[in-house]
């Protein structure tokens, strides 16, 4: 039982649909079989009754395979199954005039009539509706129940049933076979229907995010653009001045070097903006964003109050984990609890829907967290702030994500060095932490263009005077450029390095 309701909830919200679809054709083939091919029996003959159940049994089987032909080619998986729609057409046709024939001529009495008409209108209604899973035209649709209507009157009446009586069958058979082959109808339209809303779904969240690097590589170019431009023209103006020893090559080297510092400062200022999240605002936003996918949230706990610093880090771990709610599963409830103890704050977010529970081996603990890039950059964020990150499944396939981070002040909020997994750069003989991020992937042309431009405008040879220091600035459209130039008098040095994909 446990298998099957883990089965149930690793599918998505589509495929539940489908599965829905497909079993509820074929509950209708058990339902023809036993409602309709058990009713002769006990009316008619046994011999009449068992060949009658014997092809009512046979026309359902047939009728499940068409359905499920006729859905595979909806969802395009298959080719449109003509020769099954054009046999089940036929196998209904036939039997409808058989059950007329033993309703006329039939050796049951009015009894025996009735319940092989009973029959012809179920089993003209169960094969139309079938039919019309593979059949994409209303009209095609509607020309088949009118010619079955037709179809069952004429033959109703040539067989000498009284004009009263054949146009009463004629009616019943419209409605069943009208009401049936709507429910088909409907099905294929709310199936597809429920795949596009899907994929639209999807490609929102992919135009959100192309936007987005949109947006920082215009922002990017807009800082970059202009100053890369005086940058190159001002070198090359120096250095045909270097050549012919004019002293104006100093000069022109100190503009380049103001506006290569003031760029520099310009780009952090971009991406500072990009790195920081603002706790109280994900929140609003995860809530606001998780309603408007169909999913249950409900945030308990408030972000006042507490230190910059934590409510970027965490700010962070909302953003990802929403979009992992989003991404992964098929959740209908989220819950996110920021709780604020004596010397951490706690934040939590669970939801259910869970794909497949992780075995207990695999699953992830202070240590470090395996399953994405995602989790692994929240990891080293949290590192910065003393931090942990971990990850559980829990019981009735919900999952667990817990993100703490200590109080400044606390005797737990020593942040790890260098020998606990943080990247470090040496300054003069102090070890400063470095933060390596990479959430904007892919920017544009222009930022890659830009780095580039401004690494080999530092490659050409700045010489002259007496400490340099270094920083890395990482993840401006995967691109990462050492250069960040500190100067004591004049510049002796200026090192930066190439482009690096990340």
């Amino acid at each position: 039982m446990r298998g099957a309701s883990a089965w149930w909830r690793g599918k998505s919200t589509p495929a539940k649909v489908e599965t829905y679809t497909r079993w509820s054709f074929h509950f209708f083939a058990l339902i023809e079989t036993g409602a309709l091919g058990l009713m002769p029996i006990g009316t008619l003959p046994l011999t009449f009754a068992g060949w009658l159940f014997l092809l009512v049994c046979a026309h359902a089987v047939l009728g499940a395979v068409t359905a499920a032909r006729g859905l595979d080619w909806t969802r395009g998986s298959r080719e449109q199954p003509r020769r099954l729609l054009c046999a089940l057409g036929l196998a209904t046709a036939l039997l409808g005039i058989g059950a007329i024939a033993l309703a006329r001529y039939g050796p049951g009495g009015s009894d025996g009539a009735s319940a092989a008409g009973s029959t012809l209108v179920g089993v003209l209604a169960f094969g139309v509706g079938n039919i019309a899973l593979g059949v994409r035209s209303r009209r095609r649709v509607l020309a088949l129940v009118i010619g079955f209507t037709v179809g069952t009157g004429a033959v109703s009446f040539l067989l000498g049933v009284s004009g009263p009586v054949a146009l009463a069958t004629a009616v019943a058979v419209l409605v069943a076979t009208g009401f049936l082959s709507f429910t088909s109808t409907f099905s294929v339209w709310l199936l597809n229907s429920v795949y596009e809303l899907d994929e639209a779904r999807e490609t929102r969240a992919r135009l959100a995010v192309a936007e987005e690097r949109l947006r920082f590589g215009r922002d990017l170019h807009d800082v970059m653009g202009r100053n890369l431009a005086v940058i190159a023209l001002k070198s090359e103006l120096a250095v045909q001045l270097a050549r012919r020893e004019r002293p104006e090559a100093l000069n022109q080297m100190i503009e380049v070097q103001r506006i290569a510092q003031e760029t520099q400062r310009e780009v952090r200022a971009v991406v500072r903006g990009y790195r920081e999240a603002d706790l109280g605002a994900e929140l609003a936003g995860a809530q606001g964003v998780l309603a408007a996918a169909g999913i249950e949230c409900e945030v308990r706990g408030s972000a006042a109050g507490l230190p910059p610093q934590i409510q970027s880090a965490l700010g962070w771990v909302v953003r990802e984990a929403t979009t992992n709610v989003l991404r992964h599963g098929d959740a209908a409830q989220c819950c996110v609890t920021l709780r604020v103890r004596e010397d951490r704050v706690v934040l939590t977010v669970q939801n259910d829907g869970a794909p497949e529970p992780v075995p207990t081996g695999e699953r992830s603990g202070p240590g470090p967290v395996r399953g994405g890039s995602g989790l692994a950059g929240l990891r080293e964020r949290l590192s910065e702030v003393g931090g942990t990150l971990s990850t559980e499944p829990c019981a009735g396939g919900l999952f667990r994500l817990t993100a703490e981070v200590p109080l400044p002040g606390s005797s737990s909020s020593r942040v790890p060095g260098p020998a606990e997994g943080q990247r470090s750069v040496r300054r003069g003989g102090a070890v400063t932490g470095v933060r390596s991020v990479s959430e904007f992937s892919g920017v544009s042309e222009a930022a890659d263009s830009g780095i580039a431009g401004a690494s080999e405008a530092a490659d050409s040879g700045i010489a002259g005077a007496s400490k340099v220091t270094e920083s890395e600035i990482v993840g401006v459209g995967g691109v990462s450029a050492v250069s960040d130039v500190a100067t004591v008098g004049e510049v002796s040095a200026v090192r930066a390095a190439s482009p690096r994909v990340v």
